[in-house]
């Protein structure tokens, strides 16, 4: 496993649509425990393959203790439910956060790194992270869609402003 550069804003790669992942190679399972590892390094709770460089629909996310490391090949959301609307940062857009409106819970399906297909439904801040990775997977990032983008301060993220 490895540590990848995290690719930023304004490289082209975040704004291209990734590949579906046609076959399970043993690359394609390093890729996933490496932007794992990736993620875990930069302190996030969530990481695209595009956002490694890398144009395939993979994302990895850690954003709740229930459901811990969730590694998905092809994810799509199948369901979405209520709203939130809250502050957002992404790796490849450090100093930055912005206001987005979201589904509050989501059912995302796709398959595990061994090819099986899973159903996982998130609420709050997994449903949130889920519908940020698969967007990068489209070539969208947050302050695409955000109401209102400010400079990321210590003190706006200690009181969730």
């Amino acid at each position: 496993m490895a540590i990848r550069l995290i690719v930023k804003e304004p490289d082209e790669v975040l704004h291209k649509t990734a590949k579906t992942v046609t076959k399970i190679t043993p690359n394609v399972q390093k890729l996933l425990d490496d932007m794992a590892d990736t993620m875990y390094d930069a302190e996030g709770v969530g990481l695209a393959a595009p956002q490694v460089g890398i144009l395939k629909r993979l994302i990895v996310v850690d954003a709740d203790e229930e459901h811990g490391l969730i590694k998905l090949i092809n994810p799509e959301i199948v369901s979405m439910e209520g709203e939130q609307f809250g502050p957002e940062g992404c790796l490849s857009i450090p100093g930055l956060n912005g206001d987005v409106r979201r589904a509050e819970t989501v059912t995302v399906r796709g398959l595990d790194r061994e090819g099986n297909e899973v159903t996982i439904t998130g609420s709050g801040l997994l449903g949130r992270a889920f519908q940020h990775e698969i967007d990068h997977l489209n070539g969208v990032l947050f302050t695409d869609i955000a109401e209102k983008v400010y400079e990321y301060t210590a003190e706006r993220s200690e009181t969730g402003e």
